[in-house]
């Protein structure tokens, strides 16, 4: 069993990672720090014995975007079919991306054969994502795979069971739906199925009549608009509004307006403060004045 670390924290790792097991990487953009040489190490490792019994399992930052890191993805599977053999060239990298589970149709829009398994991951070191009183009650975190959901068996001990219809392992609150087909929860939670809807619900949702689709109770009805948001018109968006500069002029008049009468206030109440320092100043010289007087 070898190992080989991508990571963009090379300061830590350095110190623990030989240079054939280690590279100083960036994934949102594909970039090596140490150059062709440390590109060619890495190529090593993925074309080593024609790629196989290769698995890459990816930690990225939640905040990250999906598109750059699948053009990434893409990019290192690219670099391990160049050494397959013609045989071998309809399989496909085994993948274990680690991400929220709210990103699930981000992901699958860039990898089709993508499943996301039920499994919540917790972390040790991690202030939300833990077990115990101060981390959240479920964790949003989940694996998304291309391997097939059936070969990876979840652990019975910490409450995941198989359902035959579905042919995976689920969480115990994941209740198989009969109009959906399907275990639908997404959070760990039991959902309910909307007849209006024709889909499960998150069990917080209702259906709201005016929308036409189910949202927390105390949603605002209509939801944002369809088309522009400057001036109403259905064909364009805000981003290519031709009124967008008349807006901007508008809304820089509306700040240093704002701005000016802010400044207008400052001074107001710089000047108070001076006056009434002058005005304490001289009560106390003719108090001075006086005791001299009653003194001599």
């Amino acid at each position: 069993f070898r190992s080989f670390l991508l990571s963009l924290n090379d300061i830590l790792y350095s110190q623990f990672y030989m240079e054939d097991s280690f590279c100083h990487y960036n994934m949102f953009n594909h970039h090596f720090f140490d150059g062709k040489a440390a590109l060619e190490v890495c190529r090593t490792f993925l074309q080593e014995d024609k790629g196989e019994g290769v698995i890459m399992v990816t930690d990225p930052p939640f905040g990250g975007l999906v598109e750059p890191l699948a053009v990434t993805f893409k990019k290192l599977i690219a670099m391990w079919k160049e050494g397959q053999s013609e045989d071998s060239s309809h399989k496909e990298l085994p993948i274990f991306w680690i991400f929220p589970y709210f990103f699930e149709s981000r992901i699958r829009q860039f990898f089709p054969s993508f499943c996301m398994l039920d499994y919540q991951v917790d972390y040790d070191n991690h202030a939300l994502y833990k077990h115990g009183k101060t981390g959240r009650k479920q964790s949003p975190v989940r694996i998304f795979t291309n391997i097939p959901p059936n070969k990876i068996i979840l652990p019975s001990e910490e409450g995941y069971r198989f359902c035959p219809l579905c042919q995976r392992y689920i969480s115990l609150e994941n209740q198989h739906c009969e109009h959906c087909n399907s275990c639908t929860s997404k959070d760990g939670r039991k959902w309910n199925h909307c007849f209006f809807c024709k889909k499960c619900v998150k069990p917080s949702w209702i259906h709201c009549s005016i929308c036409g689709h189910c949202a927390l109770p105390d949603h605002s009805c209509g939801g944002p608009k369809d088309g522009c948001f400057i001036c109403g018109e259905l064909d364009h968006k805000r981003s290519t509004c031709p009124k967008i500069t008349t807006s901007k002029k508008v809304n820089r008049a509306v700040r240093k307006q704002k701005q000016r009468k802010s400044n207008k206030m400052k001074m107001g109440i710089t000047k108070g403060q001076s006056m009434n320092h002058t005005s304490v100043t001289r009560k106390k010289n003719r108090r001075e004045r006086a005791h001299q007087y009653l003194c001599s």
